[in-house]
C-alpha cells in the first residue's frame, strides 16, 4: 500500500521504522499516513532558475484494450526529455516525478504547483498491429491555454528503438510552440509584469531576426533584465553578442564605442560566473570578430567546451575561427558537429550561414553553397550569409548569381567596401581572406 502513494501528492506519509503489532511475532514496517498538506512549490534558487521556462513531460497514458502498464509512454516520455535536455534551452523535470501525474485526473494547475512547471506535455496512444499512434498537446499551466497539439504515427519498433523522427517532429514542436509562446508574451505585455526567461528568449528571438526595429526591441529586453539587478551571466553576455551583431550587420554608427561594450559585457558575465560555457563562446566572438586577438578567441571556445562539451555554439565559433585561419578540415569537423548538436535550433540559419563559411575554406564550394542558399532562405538579412554565398558562387562560375548576390549584399549593407572589410575581417591576413576579398571585388563591391 505504501508503494502505491505519492508522497505530498496523496498523503503525507511519516517512516515509524520497524514496529511489533500485536498477534505478529515479528516486528514489520510501518507507516503513519495522513490527508497531504498545503501543495508546495518548488522555489527558482536551484536549477529551477529564471532564466528558462520549465517543462513537464508526463508519460503518455495507453488507450489499449489490452493494458500495457503504460510501458511505452514511460519510454517515449524518458527519450522526449532526454531529447529536449540535448536541443533545446528549456528546464525539464525529471520523469520519476512526472511519473506520479502519469494517469491522474490532475488539473494543468496542480501539475504546475507540485512540479514548479510552466508548461506540461502529455497525451493518449494506441498500439495496435505494430502500429503506434499519440495524440499529444502542449499546454501553459498557468493559464490553462492549450499551445499546441498533435497526432502523431510511426512504427512501435521504431519507438521502443529511441529512432529519431516521431520523436524529433515532437521535441520541434514542444520548442517552437513555447518559443512562440514567450515571444508573443514579450511583445504584448508590460516589461516590468515578464517573467526573466520571456524577457530573455524574447530578447534572443528578436535578435537573430535582424530587422532593425525588432534588433532595438531585443536590446530594450536585455537592458530591461539586467536593470532588474539579477545576477546571472546569460543576460549580459547576449548583451554582449548583441554588439557584435550590430558591428557584423554593419548597423554600428561607432564600431569602436559598441566594441568596448560587447567586452564589457562578457567581463561582467565571467566576473559572475568564470565557467559559464555560453558566455565564454560569447568572449571569443567578441575577441575574435570585434578584437581580433585570435588566440584569446581560441582560449575561450576551448574553455567553453571543456565547460560544456555539447555546447553547440561554441562549436560553431571555433569552427569558424578555424575557417579564418584557412584551417578547413577542422573548420567543417567543428560546424558539422554544430549542426548535429543543435538540429532543430530556432536560429538554425546563423548555424548554416557560419558552416558554409567553413566549407567555403575547405574548398567545398558547392556545399558551401547549398548551405548559404539554406541560411539565406531562413533569413534574408544576415549580411554574411551573402558574403559566403557570393564567394561560393564566384568560384564555382556562376558569375551572374554572385554579381546579383553582392547587389543584395549593397542594398542591406551600402556603406560596404573592399578595404573596410578587410579592415574589420579577422581573416584579412589569411588566405580566405585575401581570396574572398579578390572576389569581391570582381563581383562589384566598391573597393
Amino acid at each position: 500500500m505504501r508503494d502505491g502513494l505519492t508522497p505530498s501528492l496523496d498523503a503525507e506519509v511519516e517512516d515509524l521504522g520497524d514496529c511489533y503489532v500485536r498477534g505478529i511475532p515479528q516486528p514489520v514496517r510501518a507507516y503513519r499516513v495522513g490527508p497531504p498538506g498545503p501543495q508546495p512549490r518548488a522555489g527558482s534558487a536551484l536549477w529551477f532558475d529564471e532564466m528558462a521556462p520549465s517543462i513537464a513531460v508526463v508519460p503518455f497514458t495507453s488507450r489499449n484494450l489490452c493494458n500495457d502498464n503504460g510501458v511505452v509512454g514511460e519510454i517515449l516520455a524518458e527519450e522526449i526529455i532526454r531529447r529536449l535536455s540535448h536541443w533545446s534551452d528549456l528546464k525539464l523535470v525529471s520523469r520519476l516525478s512526472t511519473t506520479a501525474f502519469s494517469g491522474r485526473n490532475a488539473s494543468l494547475e496542480e501539475i504546475g504547483a507540485h512540479l514548479s512547471a510552466d508548461y506540461v506535455l502529455s497525451g493518449a496512444y494506441r498500439v495496435g498491429d505494430g502500429h503506434f499512434k499519440l495524440d499529444v498537446e502542449l499546454a501553459e499551466t498557468k493559464s490553462g491555454r492549450i499551445l499546441w497539439v498533435e497526432r502523431l504515427e510511426d512504427r512501435l519498433a521504431a519507438i521502443v528503438s529511441g529512432e529519431q523522427e516521431l520523436i524529433g517532429r515532437l521535441v520541434a514542436g514542444v520548442d517552437t510552440a513555447v518559443t512562440s509562446r514567450e515571444l508573443q508574451r514579450s511583445r504584448t505585455q508590460p516589461l516590468p509584469t515578464l517573467k526573466a526567461y520571456t524577457l530573455l528568449m524574447g530578447a534572443v528571438n528578436l535578435m537573430h531576426r535582424l530587422s532593425l526595429p525588432d534588433f532595438g526591441e531585443a536590446h530594450l529586453l536585455l537592458q530591461t533584465l539586467i536593470d532588474r539587478g539579477v545576477r546571472h551571466p546569460l543576460p549580459v553576455a547576449w548583451l554582449g553578442n548583441w554588439h557584435v551583431l550590430r558591428v557584423s550587420q554593419g548597423w554600428s554608427e561607432d564600431p569602436q564605442r559598441d566594441t568596448y561594450l560587447a567586452s564589457e559585457c562578457t567581463k561582467r558575465a565571467l566576473d559572475m560566473d568564470p565557467d559559464n560555457s555560453l558566455a565564454l563562446a560569447v568572449n571569443g566572438f567578441v575577441h575574435i570578430n570585434l578584437l581580433k586577438k585570435i588566440d584569446l578567441a581560441e582560449n575561450s571556445y576551448e574553455r567553453a567546451l571543456a565547460a560544456n562539451p555539447s555546447n553547440a555554439f561554441a562549436w560553431l565559433l571555433k569552427g569558424t575561427l578555424h575557417a579564418f585561419k584557412s584551417e578547413g578540415e577542422q573548420a567543417v569537423e567543428h560546424t558539422e558537429r554544430a549542426l548535429a548538436l543543435s538540429p532543430l535550433d530556432p536560429h538554425r540559419y546563423f548555424y548554416d550561414s557560419l558552416a558554409a563559411t567553413a566549407a567555403a575554406a575547405a574548398g567545398k564550394y558547392g556545399r558551401a553553397l547549398e548551405l548559404a542558399q539554406r541560411s539565406f532562405k531562413a533569413n534574408r538579412k544576415h549580411t554574411s550569409t551573402l558574403r559566403v554565398m557570393t564567394v561560393a558562387q564566384w568560384l564555382l562560375g556562376q558569375h551572374d548569381d554572385a554579381h546579383k548576390t553582392v547587389q543584395e549584399l549593397l542594398r542591406l549593407q551600402p556603406t560596404m567596401t573592399v578595404s573596410g572589410w578587410l579592415k574589420g575581417s579577422p581573416a584579412a591576413s589569411y588566405e580566405i581572406g585575401r581570396q574572398a576579398a579578390e572576389v569581391f571585388r570582381r563581383a562589384g563591391v566598391p573597393e
